[in-house]
């Protein structure tokens, strides 16, 4: 595995950035991945009820989905292993205390937070905190 991971690095080291794009996690009973390519999702999971995708709004808004919340993608940019112990816990309890929920996605080279629209200024605060913490 490659990246990093000792935890107080990865918090002092995690740099978060703010998506501009707000994203819809939506879910498909009848779609394929192949099916839901062309909508450009950033991410896409295969779960026993069906297939979750994240998608950008406005190809949300093609599918007649943009109604669901609307979500921002914060992603930490440091490189972290997928074996790294800690980190998902420490960010959530640091948006926990703030009353952010979070969706984290962890691909290979970094984690995403998903948070509500309204509160990803607070939530990039409060990571970029945690972050100065350490």
């Amino acid at each position: 595995m490659t990246g990093e991971t000792d935890l107080a690095t990865l918090i002092s080291q995690m740099r978060p950035m703010l998506d501009p794009q707000p994203y819809v996690f939506c879910t498909f009973v009848s779609k394929s991945m192949t099916d839901l390519a062309e909508y450009d999702p950033i991410g896409l999971f295969a779960e026993t009820e069906g297939l979750t995708a994240i998608l950008p709004v406005e190809r949300a808004r093609e599918l007649g989905l943009a109604e669901a919340e609307w979500f921002r993608r914060i992603t930490l940019t440091v490189h972290s292993s997928l074996e790294a112990v800690g980190l998902t816990a420490s960010i959530s309890a640091a948006l926990a205390a703030e009353g952010i929920s979070a969706n984290v996605v962890a691909a290979f080279f970094h984690d995403h937070v998903f948070v509500p629209e309204e509160r990803a200024e607070d939530a990039l605060a409060a990571l970029r905190n945690l972050a100065g913490d350490i």
